[in-house]
């Protein structure tokens, strides 16, 4: 498969990109993208919730009426789960929701995931770029060649580029991210993936898995 690159007027360089049918090209598996995304959303949350149970209330000890003769339920502490202000009954306790993943079920995912946009034209590849300084408008202007002004857009570079990263932080519509940490998520929440020249051979050197591991 064969991509032609763009530069970031828009414009074709008259060179193309041949993008790796091991890696663009393969049958998606579905249940591996599941699972890598589920794992992925699993690992955002923070699992900091917390309720104070009955023995953790501060409070007095003293039984609050007698056990007989109130024509009412017997009770023994002010600190019960059916008073206001007593423990809760089976509140969250902070916990890890992550969950493990292997790694080659992880590169599967990917893969199937940037043959999914491979098939839908979903994938631009645009020469090598810096911006001097932290601009807005550059980005939009460079979306605006691209013809991808209304797209929710992902741009892939070879290297961190802190300038880039800043021009887009604005754009509610733009995200950048670096070869090596591309996720399936990622990917698949985004209409448009446009990968740096540079990119793709990187992308390409973290998903193929030699026959020999």
């Amino acid at each position: 498969m064969e991509i032609s690159v763009l530069n970031i007027q828009g414009k074709e360089t008259g060179r193309k990109v041949k993008l790796d049918e091991q890696v663009f090209g393969i049958e998606p598996n579905d249940h591996a993208i599941y699972l890598d995304v589920k794992s992925y959303m699993a690992n955002q949350r923070q699992g900091t919730s917390k309720t104070k149970e009955r023995a953790e209330i501060v409070g007095s000890t003293r039984k609050i009426k007698r056990q007989k003769g109130t024509g009412t339920a017997r009770a023994g502490s002010i600190k019960s789960p059916i008073f206001r202000g007593g423990g809760t009954i089976f509140g969250p306790r902070p916990r890890n929701y992550g969950i493990k993943l292997n790694k080659k079920v992880k590169q599967l995912a990917r893969k199937s995931a940037l043959s999914y946009k491979a098939k839908e034209e979903g994938i631009m590849v645009v020469e090598d770029f810096s911006l001097e300084a932290p601009k807005t408008r550059e980005m939009v202007a460079i979306k605006d060649n691209l013809k991808i002004a209304d797209k929710k857009s992902l741009f892939v570079l070879p290297v961190e580029n802190k300038n880039i990263y800043l021009s887009s932080r604005n754009l509610q519509d733009v995200s950048v991210v670096t070869a090596s940490e591309l996720t399936t998520y990622q990917i698949l929440n985004t209409k448009t993936l446009i990968i740096l020249e540079g990119s793709v051979k990187k992308i390409e050197e973290v998903l193929k898995i030699k026959d020999a591991e």
